[in-house]
């Protein structure tokens, strides 16, 4: 039975999406698909940046340390970025553009530069290695990247072919890196576009890595309406709930204020994130790096009214020694996404967070973060559920086959989640069978996350069909972890799988069997294999089998059975093979 919020939600975002209104929803075909759209929205990044940008232009923005810039501020920096790429670097539309580096508001104005351009912004997780960056500048093809220090110090130690731009870093550092700084290159080039292209809503906008089952992370290539889409259906649904809360009689602050401690290289950091905060004029507080006691200092100080991160972000603010000394009153909503929120959790947050609510999203890369999403006292009454499909642009739907996604098992049997979205990826950048098995055809996508739907429509996640480890909110590839240990000449056979974690969700456990007559510790794997791998991917528990791993007829590792086995063994707290 339909819940009142999801009644009242109903029926306000059905005023909202009211054909002729600037939210409009009519119909578009998209790679031969027709799928709800917005009639009237901007046909690509550059339009939906300029439009919003100049409505909230003397608004306060950004805020890093002691830095703050309006929105318009940062648009006209964005525009003089795009000129520095256009007259000094020769970037085009189409060209592909890196974006290496934490947190920083040079972040989000290379993002506009590039989006301008009608160039392809390439976000690189800034916990990868150099080889990982490597990695993704080369099967990119990226013509050129904008570092930080600490990422400019890895890629100075490639024979990297793109083009590297410093942010943050100091002349003599640039030139002992050999990389010329940001900063001087605008200051030599004209502050104008000599020509601007134009841009289709079908055109290519950003190629956004993520780790699946298949060892080497899949760029997700996304076009503009599908960028501009996702961030318009968040906005609808920020819309209708301000709209109940007003309705209930809470007054809304001036000006909302995000507090920015999701990486902006994550889907959610970039599109539900800093899109819809550019369009609803939201002020965004940088975090450079997470810290739990920095966040509840900016929290208080700069009145923070919106809270999103992975489950462990929130948990880490209830547990910290200092969470009573600081006024968190201001904070309306306390969101989390990338990995599932354990369902005791939600309570503690109500009751922690003393007039705030509880959001859950549900969304992928390739899904543009978009999918479903659990709000306030709905997510309360189901709190193991990720929520409905995200009104008005998602349909989700549960299959058991492979292929075209078929009508749907009844509610309550398992199986594949399905997204249907305008908002989808187009596919994986250079890789067209990827592409045709998670993207099957008729605008759905294939999740890889098994899961069902109730008799009211709620979604809930129940296990993974890919072989992937989600620690923190980052996507691990088991295969590329594994094909890591198996680089040790002492290693014969090797498995790696998640283990469930309090804080992180979960973490990666492996098991080694070594060759006859040799010897391994598993201290001495761990330092091995780290000098390939991103911290985050380590194994945090790793077991040596006196004997060989447990096989399946087809002569496969059996991993359900390891991983049932040390999954006892970590819950026991007990050390070794059993």
């Amino acid at each position: 039975m339909k819940s009142a919020l999801d009644s009242a939600l109903d029926a306000v975002i059905g005023g909202i999406i009211a054909e002729g209104g600037p939210l409009g929803v009519g119909t578009a075909t998209v790679r031969g698909a027709t799928l709800p759209a917005f009639t009237a929205a901007p046909p690509s990044l550059r339009e939906f940046l300029a439009f919003f940008f100049a409505t909230n232009g003397p608004k306060e923005f950004l805020v890093f340390g002691d830095e703050r810039l309006t929105f318009a501020q940062v648009h006209a920096r964005g525009v003089e970025f795009a000129a520095m790429l256009q007259h000094r670097h020769g970037v085009a539309k189409g060209d592909r553009v890196a974006i290496a580096m934490r947190n920083y508001p040079e972040w989000i104005i290379a993002f506009v530069g590039i989006t301008q351009l009608g160039a392809i912004a390439i976000p690189m997780n800034a916990r990868w290695t150099a080889e990982e960056l490597d990695y993704g500048l080369k099967d990119s093809g990226a013509r050129l990247a904008i570092a930080d220090e600490e990422r400019a110090r890895r890629l100075a130690t490639l024979s990297c072919t793109a083009t590297v731009l410093t942010v943050r870093t100091s002349s003599e550092v640039a030139a002992s890196l050999g990389f010329a700084r940001t900063e001087d290159e605008i200051a030599d080039a004209p502050k104008t576009l000599w020509f601007v292209a134009d841009i289709a809503p079908e055109d290519d906008a950003t190629i956004m890595y993520t780790s699946g089952s298949t060892g080497s992370p899949k760029g997700a290539v996304s076009t503009h309406r599908a960028i501009v889409s996702g961030a318009m259906n968040y906005l609808v649904a920020g819309l209708a709930l301000l709209a109940l809360s007003q309705q209930s009689g809470v007054t809304p602050p001036e000006q909302q204020v995000m507090l920015l401690n999701v990486p902006l290289f994550h889907i959610t950091g970039s599109v539900p994130v800093m899109l819809v905060s550019i369009a609803i004029g939201r002020k965004m507080v940088i975090m450079h790096k997470w810290d739990a006691g920095e966040a509840l200092r900016l929290i208080e100080k700069e009145r923070a009214t919106y809270f999103v991160g992975v489950p462990t972000m929130s948990l880490e603010l209830m547990q910290h020694p200092d969470h009573a000394k600081y006024d968190l009153s201001s904070l309306v909503d306390i969101a989390s996404g990338g990995a599932p929120r354990p369902p005791e959790h939600v309570d503690r947050l109500s009751k922690t967070f003393v007039g705030s609510n509880p959001v859950q999203g549900y969304g992928l890369t390739e899904t543009n973060g978009v999918g479903a999403g659990n709000f306030r006292d709905n997510y309360r009454a189901k709190p193991a559920s990720t929520g409905r499909a995200a009104a008005p642009l998602v349909e989700l739907r549960i299959d058991d086959g492979d292929g075209p996604v078929g009508a749907g098992l009844p509610a309550g049997t398992p199986g594949e989640v399905c997204i249907r979205s305008v908002a989808n990826c187009r596919g994986y950048w250079n890789k067209p069978e990827a592409t045709l098995a998670a993207f099957p055809g008729d605008g759905w996508f294939r999740s890889g996350d098994i899961g069902y739907l109730d008799e009211d429509g709620y979604l809930f996640i129940v296990d993974r069909k890919k072989d992937i480890i989600i620690r923190g909110g980052e996507n691990i590839s088991c295969q590329e972890v594994e094909a890591a240990i198996y680089v040790h000449p002492a290693v014969a056979e090797a498995s790696v799988f998640g283990l469930p974690d309090e804080r992180l969700g979960e973490i990666v456990g492996a098991v080694v069997f070594v060759k006859p007559g040799a010897h391994l510790e598993p201290a001495d794997l761990y330092d091995f294999i780290a000098r390939d791998l991103a911290s985050f991917k380590l194994p945090a528990r790793i077991w040596v089998s006196p004997e060989p791993l447990p096989k399946l007829g087809s002569g496969k590792i059996d991993k359900v059975t390891l991983r049932k086995h040390y999954r006892e063994i970590h819950a026991d707290n007990r050390v070794g093979a059993a």
